[in-house]
């Protein structure tokens, strides 16, 4: 895909130091945390392209999960299903076809402002083990501190080999301020745009599991979203912020 090649160059170019854009978070890396069970995040998905994971996302509803735009663009709906109810990225769980795409309409791939999709399901992916995530309030403030999880499938090191297994973190909020200080003059933190991660580095998600679910006290906060490096100290990870984009989400979906 488009953005696979994208977040390539532009990993290349931000490590160089002349970061030009922001970067996608593809790959699939969790840094600092550990295998879980998907009994633990039952709203986790893997986003399938043509049948190979892509992306997380997380359930919302019956029939709706969300997701990152930039692991939609320049995708039919045709093209994607998920995989729901498995704690592997590649086997296991339950496979339901995408039916309809909304990406939002003001999503900049530059920027990675709007950085949401939300994905109609042909079926619902509703079992034992597989269940709907809850949604903030619109607007909803999270104060700097807040610990929250992000999962998704990766490695625990910034250049090591994809893993299968589901893997999670917890992570602090980061204010919106000190975000943008972290990553000025060259990236621009908007108001649909959430930050976490630890002052001493060393967790995070990282090139990877975008579309990814960010969760505080059991509600979705975030979406995997872009960053520079994995886990390093002065830059936060940065999430669409799902309580900023929670109009669109209801608008599509009613959730």
């Amino acid at each position: 895909m488009i953005a696979f090649i994208l977040g390539a160059v532009l990993l290349a170019t931000a490590n160089a130091g002349i970061p030009r854009a922001a970067v996608p978070r593809l790959d699939g890396r969790i840094i600092g945390g550990s295998s879980v069970d998907i009994s633990q995040y039952p709203y986790q998905v893997s986003l399938l392209w043509w049948g190979s994971h892509i992306c997380g996302g997380s359930i919302i509803s019956a029939s709706y999960v969300v997701t990152a735009a930039h692991c939609t663009d320049g995708s039919s709906a045709s093209s994607l299903s998920i995989r729901a109810g498995s704690s592997t990225r590649n086997s296991g769980g339950t496979v339901v076809g995408v039916s309809a795409l909304n990406q939002h309409p003001s999503y900049d791939s530059w920027s990675l402002d709007y950085d949401i999709s939300v994905l109609a399901l042909s079926s619902s992916p509703l079992l034992a083990n597989i269940a709907a995530i809850s949604l903030p309030s619109q607007n909803q403030q999270l104060a700097a501190g807040t610990e929250s999880v992000v999962s998704g499938w990766g490695t625990t090191s910034e250049n090591g080999a994809a893993a299968n297994q589901l893997q999670a973190v917890t992570v602090p909020i980061v204010s919106s301020s000190d975000c943008q200080s972290a990553y000025s003059p060259w990236y621009s933190i908007t108001a649909r745009m959430l930050c976490a991660g630890s002052t001493e580095g060393g967790r995070d998600a990282c090139q990877g599991d975008s579309g990814g679910p960010l969760a505080a006290d059991g509600v979705l906060v975030g979406v995997v979203s872009w960053g520079i490096g994995c886990a390093r100290p002065q830059y936060p990870g940065v999430y669409a912020s799902v309580p900023n984009l929670r109009a669109y989400i209801t608008q599509v979906s009613g959730v």
